[in-house]
């Protein structure tokens, strides 16, 4: 359709559609885009109204929690193939990569040290100090696992931890670093944080 043919019906059946799946918040970004695209269609003569304006109260307010999580398949992938094309730190996309993985809590990965993985046995160890039961914990290493930790083995500095901030090597990354890498790519905190891999586990597997 031209840009003066576009009506309220046609924008608010396209973003039904992205609702569908559960992307509410993506929904309402893109009814924002598509305003600002309109008027500026308006300013340049092109178009004479702009159709999102009627739509304004139309759409699903997401319900917004610090632990929001995937469980549609399909969603799922999507998140996975975000997360291989992430274009921001590689240690970031590592992490991103075991979450999805391991399904530990974010803390627990992220201040992970490199001598509480058995790379010969595939077993990663929590100690009790970073597990909420207080107690030590045993991951089982898929093979991709594996893979990613000796990629990122190459690339993390050469210190302890295997997430060590920009900012001194010796911390880790900060807690925000993961959903802030979520955000990048263009996942809304009500479709999935980084707390929210468990509850994804806990559904889909």
């Amino acid at each position: 359709k031209g840009v003066r043919e576009i009506d309220s019906a046609t924008i608010l059946t396209a973003l039904r559609s992205v609702e569908a799946r559960g992307r509410y918040e993506s929904a309402r970004r893109l009814r924002s885009t598509v305003g600002s695209v309109l008027r500026y269609a308006i300013a340049t003569a092109r178009a004479e109204a702009d159709p999102t304006i009627a739509l304004r109260g139309a759409l699903i307010s997401p319900t917004v929690t610090s632990r929001a999580a995937i469980t549609d398949p399909k969603a799922l992938g999507g998140l996975l193939r975000a997360i291989d094309t992430f274009d921001g730190q590689a240690t970031t996309r590592a992490a991103l990569k075991l979450m999805a993985l391991l399904f530990p809590r974010p803390g627990e990965l992220r201040a992970s040290g490199w001598d509480e993985f058995d790379f010969e046995s595939s077993v990663w160890t929590i100690p009790e100090g970073r597990m909420k039961m207080r107690r030590p914990h045993r991951v089982s290493l898929s093979r991709q696992a594996v893979s990613v930790l000796t990629s990122l083995k190459e690339i993390s500095g050469g210190g302890s931890l295997l997430f060590p901030s920009v900012r001194s090597v010796s911390r880790p990354i900060s807690d925000n670093t993961l959903n802030a890498a979520l955000r990048r790519m263009g996942i809304g905190k009500e479709e999935a944080t980084a707390h929210g891999f468990r509850a994804t586990a806990s559904t889909l597997l």
